[in-house]
């Protein structure tokens, strides 16, 4: 097995167990490129030059880019991995604008704090990429703070 083929597998494992079982195969098709760091870890995964995630070093873990973020919007079932956002706010989100509380319509139950999500507007279309930073309970019931930092928003990438 070359080492294209190793590291390819390696981070389908880490999205299946991240992501959830079948993540690996949506989000890194054959021929992903790989950016390194200088010292040979592997930085970022792209598609025809669009970055689907970047592999954290401290956890090991994705962050996602948009492309990865809307891979995963159309292959994992609704609410999972989603925070559902006020169509109001849909502009702000898009432009990389922080996603308040008081803003969220649904959220899956099954996100903890600091996970990795996807957020969306009502009709499911794709707003932003970001870290939960409450849980979801938390998220429907407080009126102020933040439900999900947004680390990229749609529109924003576009640029």
């Amino acid at each position: 097995m070359n080492n294209d083929m190793q590291l390819l597998r390696r981070v389908r494992i880490i999205a299946d167990f991240q992501f959830g079982a079948g993540s690996g195969e949506v989000l890194f098709p054959e021929g992903v490129e790989f950016t390194r760091t200088r010292s040979g870890r592997i930085a970022q995964i792209k598609d025809s030059g669009k970055r689907i995630a970047t592999l954290r070093s401290a956890d090991g873990l994705f962050t996602l880019g948009i492309e990865g973020a809307e891979r995963l919007r159309r292959f994992l079932p609704y609410p999972r991995m989603r925070v559902v956002m006020s169509v109001a706010v849909r502009e702000f989100i898009m432009a990389g604008g922080t996603a308040f509380c008081k803003h969220v319509v649904e959220v899956d139950p099954e996100i903890r704090a600091y996970d990795e999500v996807i957020v969306v507007d009502e009709h499911d279309r794709l707003l932003a990429t970001g870290k939960a930073m409450l849980s979801p309970e938390e998220m429907k019931a407080f009126e102020h703070g933040v439900a999900v930092k947004v680390r990229y928003g749609a529109e924003k990438a576009k640029v």
